[in-house]
């Protein structure tokens, strides 16, 4: 049973910092892969970035690359994105997911989001 719960959101001014956290229980799985998604009022939901729970390597969108960041602490199953000088675009409820074959494409599992704003 694959359980993801995500928290860190809430409301930050322009040019602030959050880190958000994703508590990850897949006690049956390996070689998986991690992402984080956002999805704002009206559009479309966007993968922001990737990473190997296993090997740590990662991929970041090109709209996030330089402000965003993704990692792990396998000790306790946790994925983080680090956001830095986030502005009022990226204003979303984000998500975590999980892809049960690392390298492959697509995501099994959802969290319940979590909401960012961010004032101007």
């Amino acid at each position: 049973q694959v359980h993801l719960e995500e928290s860190g959101g809430g409301v930050v001014q322009a040019g602030g910092s959050l880190r958000l956290s994703c508590l990850v229980s897949a006690p049956t799985l390996n070689n998986f892969a991690m992402g984080w998604f956002r999805q704002a009022p009206g559009k479309e939901r966007d993968e922001l970035a990737e990473i190997s729970w296993n090997y740590g390597n990662s991929w970041h969108a090109d709209s996030v690359k330089g402000r965003f960041t993704i990692s792990r602490d396998t000790a306790k199953n946790t994925l983080y994105l680090q956001m830095d000088n986030l502005q009022p675009e990226d204003t979303a409820v984000y998500s975590c997911a999980l892809n049960v074959h690392d390298g492959a494409t697509g995501y099994d599992y959802w969290g319940q989001g979590t909401q960012v704003t961010v004032s101007s």
